[in-house]
């Protein structure tokens, strides 16, 4: 979506729950995840908790920004796309793509460092994974020629989460050096299916 589609609220929306996210972060690495309120970091932002609520269900979503959103423009993203029959290169190619924007979602190496040591946080993400992945399953699926077997798609689907999950840990291993294109391409390559 380009800004000139996006609307003054949307873009208003989306800057207060950035700014907010970007508090909620600070607050969290100086007092802790679990002893920062909502209500601390609606103060901090200059607004109520009820206004809290208005950009985001729970205190977790808050370090998940526009996840949702970009879920299910990667799922339509894969609904575009043939890959000349190949799944996996399919996902390859869409994942690739859409990695700066996954890895811009899940904030910088402070927020994952928290969300990897929070349990709050990390079971969140584990929802929010589940979610994401329930929709490229159905997006596999619903490819113009595409007939795979909801196991298959599952499993294809798995797989590329997988990579992508280790391609992260590796990067924070590497405090943030290592190059994610290059890990995922990585993974990918060792996770191939062998058909």
């Amino acid at each position: 979506m380009t800004r000139a589609e996006m609307g003054l609220r949307e873009r208003t929306r989306r800057a207060v729950r950035a700014e907010l996210a970007e508090l909620a972060l600070g607050l969290f690495v100086e007092r802790g995840y679990e002893r920062t309120t909502v209500e601390d970091i609606a103060a901090a932002a200059g607004l109520s908790k009820r206004s809290f609520f208005r950009y985001f269900p729970t205190k977790e979503d808050v370090l998940f920004g526009d996840v949702d959103d970009l879920a299910e423009r990667i799922a339509d993203d894969i609904r575009a796309r043939t890959c000349d029959g190949d799944t996996w290169a399919c996902l390859h190619a869409v994942l690739r793509d859409w990695e700066p924007r996954i890895h811009a979602a899940q904030r910088d190496l402070t927020g994952m460092r928290l969300i990897e040591t929070t349990p709050a946080l990390r079971a969140r993400l584990h929802q929010k994974r589940d979610e994401l992945r329930d929709r490229i399953t159905a997006a596999l699926r619903e490819r113009p020629g595409a007939s795979l077997d909801a196991f298959t798609a599952e499993l294809l689907t798995a797989a590329a989460g997988a990579a992508l999950d280790a391609a992260a840990r590796e990067w924070l291993r590497s405090d943030g050096t290592a190059d994610r294109a290059a890990l995922i391409d990585r993974a990918f390559t060792l996770l191939a299916p062998r058909l």
